[in-house]
């Protein structure tokens, strides 16, 4: 969607926030944050920081909610935290924002809610051309999956997507946009 007063884009961030490496995507573009050495209350400043420098114009943020398997108990905490640091810094900069659980990523990405990152990944490397490799290609392809659900929310999807997977939108928690969709 497109601003008709000043001709700009609406501009999504998606986020698949980690503390080993969080994946952020925008349209057309990925990257990640990847703290290394880092622990504890300096690795939540600076991936914090790292988000803000992405988010500080967006019109919305996408951002993966919790996920209690995989073996995440040691560090839940900390992951909790880092969820709420980034909503109150949405907050903070009146950026509204949504939450998708991680099996409602996986249903849009790849048309089923239990689909493995790889799956997603390939999901997003057949539908948006999107193809990525490397460290933390999982991370950003679950990003781009949350920036293209967070558009096709607001009524501008980025591709064609099945009926099945577009299923994935309805169990969002998706902020009230009035005035921003389409």
């Amino acid at each position: 969607m497109t601003d008709t007063v000043t001709g700009a884009r609406t501009l999504v961030i998606g986020l698949d926030l980690s503390l080993t490496c969080t994946g952020v995507a925008g349209e057309g573009w990925t990257d990640y944050i990847r703290p290394k050495t880092l622990r504890g209350h300096p690795r939540l400043n600076l991936i914090v920081d790292e988000v803000t420098s992405f988010i500080k114009k967006a019109d919305l943020v996408v951002i993966e909610g919790p996920s209690f398997g995989g073996g995440v108990a040691h560090r839940h905490e900390d992951l909790a935290g880092l969820r709420v640091m980034v909503r109150h810094a949405c907050w903070r900069r009146s950026i509204p924002y949504a939450v998708v659980p991680p099996s409602c990523r996986a249903l849009y990405a790849a048309g089923k809610g239990s689909a493995s990152k790889g799956e997603v990944r390939d999901g997003i490397a057949h539908r948006y051309g999107v193809d990525l490799d490397g460290v933390g290609r999982y991370d950003m392809a679950d990003a781009y999956t949350l920036l293209a659900m967070g558009l096709h929310h607001l009524g501008m999807p980025l591709a064609d997507v099945p009926e099945k997977n577009a299923t994935g939108l309805a169990g969002c928690q998706w902020p009230d946009m009035e005035g921003l969709a389409a």
